[in-house]
C-alpha cells in the first residue's frame, strides 16, 4: 500500500539511487570528520579530567595543544576513529529504513519517526562503536606522537615545557606503554588494545556500553525529533525564497544545542566510566565530589561547539548526498 510522505520537504529512503547514495555518504562523512576530529579530541580530555587540572576550558586545551603538541597533537587517534565510519553507515541506514517501516505502518508524522528511528539507530551504532570509541579515547589522552627529529629541533626550554604538558597529561591516562609503542602510530594502538584486553577480556571493550546507550541513544532520538520540529517551524518566522536546505542547516545546530544541554552529565559519566573502567556508581560518586553541580557543565562548551559544528557541516554533507542521489523519476517532488 502507498503511503502519502512530504515528498517536497523530505527525500525519503526510496527516493534514492543507493549506488549514489552510500559512496557518497561515507565521502562525505570522511571529510567531516578530518575537519571536526580536533574539537572531539579536546571534547573528550576536558572530560576526562578532574577539575581544571590540565586545561581551564575548550580554548586554553586548544592553545596548549596546539603550543606543546602541535597539529599532529589535535590528530592524535584520528585513524583509528575513521573506522567510527562504519557504525555511522549502518546507523544512517538504520535510521532510514525504520523511518521508512513506520511510514508503511501507517505512521506519518516526522517528529515520531525520527524519534524512534533516532534512538533504534544509535543502538546499531553503538554496538559497532563501542570498541573503536574505547581504544580511541585512550589515544586521544596519550598527546602528540613524538619522533626522534622532532626531539632533536626542540630547544632546552621548549623541550622542558612540552615534558611539564606531557607531565599534566599523563594524569588523565590509564594505560601506560613504552616511550617506543606510544611513538609508533600502530605500535600505541596494538599496546592500547593489549592493555584493554589484558585488564578486561573482550568485555573490555563494552566498558560503559550500557551508559553509553543511555547517553547516546536518548541523545540521537531527540536530537532527530528537535531536528524536524525546527525543520518545521522555522519556515513560518522565514521569507517563503529560503532554501529548503538552508532551514535544514539552521534547524540541526538548533536540535544538537537543545540535546546535549539534555544529555550532557551522562556523557561525562559515559567518557570517564570508558577509560577508567569503573562501575556507574562509583563514578557518579567521584564525580559528584570532584565536580558538584558542575557536572551539568562539564565540557559542555566543548561539546556544544562539537555538536553544532558537527550537525551543521553532517546535515549539509547528508542532504546535499541525498539531493543528489535521488531518483530521476522523483527530482521535480524535491524542494531545494
Amino acid at each position: 500500500m502507498e503511503y502519502e510522505v512530504e515528498k517536497v520537504n523530505v527525500i525519503e529512503f526510496h527516493m534514492m539511487d543507493k549506488r549514489k547514495y552510500f559512496p557518497l555518504t561515507f565521502a562525505s562523512g570522511l571529510a567531516i570528520r578530518s575537519m571536526l576530529y580536533p574539537i572531539m579530541l579536546i571534547k573528550t580530555r576536558l572530560q576526562i579530567q578532574k577539575g581544571h587540572t590540565v586545561y581551564k576550558g575548550t580554548f586554553d586545551a586548544l592553545y596548549k595543544i596546539g603550543v606543546n603538541e602541535g597539529v599532529s597533537g589535535l590528530y592524535r587517534g584520528f585513524w583509528v576513529s575513521c573506522l567510527q565510519l562504519i557504525p555511522s553507515m549502518a546507523y544512517i541506514t538504520s535510521y532510514e529504513n525504520v523511518r521508512h517501516q513506520m511510514a508503511d505502518r501507517g505512521i506519518t508524522d516526522n517528529s515520531i519517526r525520527s524519534f524512534v528511528a533516532g534512538g533504534v539507530a544509535s543502538v546499531v551504532g553503538q554496538t559497532l562503536a563501542v570498541p573503536i570509541d574505547i581504544t580511541n579515547q585512550h589515544l586521544m589522552l596519550m598527546g602528540r606522537r613524538d619522533t626522534e627529529a622532532s626531539l632533536k629541533k626542540d630547544s632546552l626550554e621548549k623541550a622542558a615545557e612540552r615534558s611539564r604538558a606531557r607531565q599534566k597529561l599523563s594524569s588523565l591516562q590509564h594505560i601506560q606503554i613504552s616511550e617506543e609503542e606510544r611513538r609508533s602510530r600502530f605500535g600505541a594502538v596494538r599496546a592500547v588494545v593489549r592493555s584493554v584486553y589484558q585488564r578486561n577480556g573482550v568485555l573490555g571493550f563494552y566498558k560503559g556500553y550500557f551508559v553509553s546507550l543511555a547517553c547516546f541513544a536518548p541523545h540521537s532520538a531527540l536530537w532527530w525529533a528537535f531536528y524536524d520540529y525546527y525543520c518545521d517551524i522555522l519556515p513560518s518566522f522565514l521569507p517563503a525564497f529560503v532554501p529548503r536546505l538552508a532551514i535544514q542547516t539552521i534547524a540541526a545546530p538548533m536540535g544538537s544545542v537543545t540535546s546535549a544541554l539534555i544529555t550532557n552529565p551522562i556523557d561525562v559519566i559515559r567518557a570517564r566510566i570508558q577509560v577508567e573502567g569503573t562501575k556507574f556508581n562509583d563514578t557518579v560518586r567521584v564525580l559528584w565530589r570532584e565536580e558538584g553541580m558542575w557536572i551539568m557543565t562539564k565540557g559542555l562548551s566543548a561539546r556544544i561547539i562539537q555538536s553544532v559544528t558537527f550537525s551543521f557541516f553532517v546535515m549539509l554533507g547528508y542532504e546535499t548526498v541525498k539531493r543528489w542521489s535521488v531518483l530521476d523519476e522523483y527530482k521535480d517532488q524535491v524542494k531545494w
